[in-house]
């Protein structure tokens, strides 16, 4: 950067400056600690519009709202629609925080480096276009950074599992936050929390996400208040003000817009994005609509990690699906437990740190409390045989069948003459989307009734991978695929149960939209 082109944009660190009256009073406006910021942001604060270029930022009702929740809130959290300027809005408040709060470090947190890269570009614009009589001076002006005259800094970052950690930070920005990976989001909670316990200001502003992810979690704790004295701006349980705006509040937006952009969008993207509704961003197995209406209920009973959520009855046919896993900690083992007919969900059971042996031995147990509640003969049990499913048979082998109540359910055999064939069921792509299929297709005409937040809680990160469906990076997907077992085994039966044939039909009536595929 030339020289002359440097000292055109930013101002020079320690430059003395003779100011007029009028210059004082302004500056004085701009640094009061009360009502500073919006008079910073309504007469200082220049943005670039879409369409109409540089302009004076202009704060809507809402925006004003938005500024002094960001301010007179050690910790606040805005959930808002689509572009209706809360990235642009915390740019400004970043902006004037830094010059007028010295020796502050602001840490800027986005979802992607993109969207770190924005936020800092927005404040850039906004330093170079104020005036010197009312602008800091900055020892280091960088794409990711920001350093002034009064000790401020402004540090942008992807958001990370190590994000701040290490860093004094004054005020931290987090955008977006609903989409920075659960996992990660997670993590990096954890790890920044004990920073900001010391005395640092915290904001959060996303459109919503996932109705489980970190950000939902603290929305819905900072809308958990305990304030009974008729304050009006009370605080969450976790300490957060919880600040919510409609795109009805947007002056350029009325019934003909929203007409509009609900057939641009769709239903499902214009209740997440303009009526920030929890629904499922990802392209999931089971329809997010569908998924932002299952709750699941607790348990009624729990042995051990077992989980039931349905007394079993007599007359009632149950099958009973384990997926195995090597029990070292890494990847859960699970079991399904389905009732029929009526197709409802009675129990299940996940761990990660069972042995093979173990899992049959637990397989064995669930077998026989449904045999001496229910009475039942009906009972239906196998397991998935790849790989590690292969230990499992050699397990139920040296248990012994005739030690666990109930038929060993198994495909049809299959292959040439004199092929070894093994019990249980082998999972293919073929044989995965298939069943992937049918479950869509029952629980979206809710025929299949989901009980567990847990499974609920899987399916909301199932999501298509290739040419198939997976748990989302970071995510498992145990107690999905251990009920995908169990739709097989249902679809088995199936052929030898009228009544269940019945049951399990898709017909004209219940047609939903084939699932979508992605040809490689």
């Amino acid at each position: 950067m030339s020289k002359d082109l440097e000292t055109a944009i930013i101002k020079a660190p320690y430059k003395r400056m003779s100011y007029t009256e009028h210059q004082i009073q302004e500056l004085a406006r701009c640094a009061d600690p009360v009502n500073g910021p919006r008079y910073f942001m309504s007469n200082y604060f220049f943005i670039q519009h879409p369409t109409k270029g540089s302009i004076q930022y202009h704060p809507f009702e809402y925006q004003c709202r938005l500024i002094d929740a960001y301010h007179t809130n050690r910790y606040s959290i805005s959930l808002m629609p689509r572009q209706t300027g809360k990235s642009t809005s915390a740019a400004g408040y970043l902006l004037w925080y830094a010059m007028f709060v010295p020796d502050s470090t602001i840490l800027v947190a986005a979802h992607k480096y993109i969207g770190a890269q924005e936020i800092m570009q927005r404040v850039r614009y906004a330093y170079e276009n104020c005036p010197d009589f009312i602008r800091a001076g900055v020892t280091s002006y960088n794409k990711g950074s920001l350093d002034f005259e009064n000790g401020s800094r402004i540090v942008s970052q992807t958001t990370t599992e190590n994000t701040g950690r290490g860093m004094s930070i004054s005020l931290l920005y987090c955008d977006e936050f609903a989409f920075v990976r659960p996992t990660i989001a997670s993590e990096f909670w954890t790890s920044i929390t004990p920073t900001l316990a010391t005395g640092g200001k915290c904001i959060i502003t996303s459109t919503p996400n996932s109705d489980e992810d970190q950000f939902a979690q603290i929305w819905r704790q900072a809308n958990n208040c305990f304030d009974e004295f008729g304050n009006e701006t009370p605080l969450g349980k976790n300490g957060f003000k919880a600040f919510r705006s409609n795109w009805r509040e947007h002056p350029d937006r009325d019934a003909k817009w929203a007409a509009e952009m609900l057939a641009q969008l769709g239903e499902e993207r214009f209740r997440r994005e303009m009526e920030c509704e929890f629904i499922i961003f990802d392209e999931t197995l089971i329809n997010p609509l569908f998924l932002a209406e299952m709750g699941g209920i607790d348990p009624i009973e729990k042995q051990g990690q077992i989980r039931w959520y349905k007394k079993p009855e007599r007359d009632k046919t149950y099958v009973v699906a384990l997926d195995p896993s090597l029990g070292t900690g890494s990847d859960p083992a699970a079991i399904q437990v389905f009732e029929m007919p009526g197709l409802k969900q009675v129990a299940e059971w996940s761990h990660n740190k069972t042995i093979v042996q173990r899992q049959v031995v637990i397989l064995k147990e669930i077998c026989q409390y449904l045999a001496d509640v229910s009475g039942s003969n009906n009972i239906y049990y196998s397991v998935e045989n790849n790989t590690l499913g292969e230990a499992a048979l050699v397990c139920i082998s040296e248990l012994g069948e005739e030690n666990i109540p109930g038929t060993f359910l198994s495909e049809p055999k299959k292959g040439a003459a004199g092929h070894r064939y093994r019990k249980g069921f082998t999972t293919t792509n073929k044989s995965k989307l298939s069943a992937c299929s049918k479950l869509k297709s029952l629980i979206e005409t809710r025929r299949l009734v989901i009980a567990s937040k847990t499974l609920i809680s899987e399916l909301k990160t199932f999501v298509a991978s290739g040419n198939s469906f997976a748990a989302k990076i970071g995510e498992h997907d145990d107690l999905v695929m251990s009920a995908l077992l169990a739709i097989r085994m249902i679809m088995l039966l199936q052929q030898f149960d009228s009544g269940l044939d019945n049951e399990l039909k898709d017909s004209i009536d219940n047609f939903i939209e084939p699932m979508p595929f992605i040809m490689i």
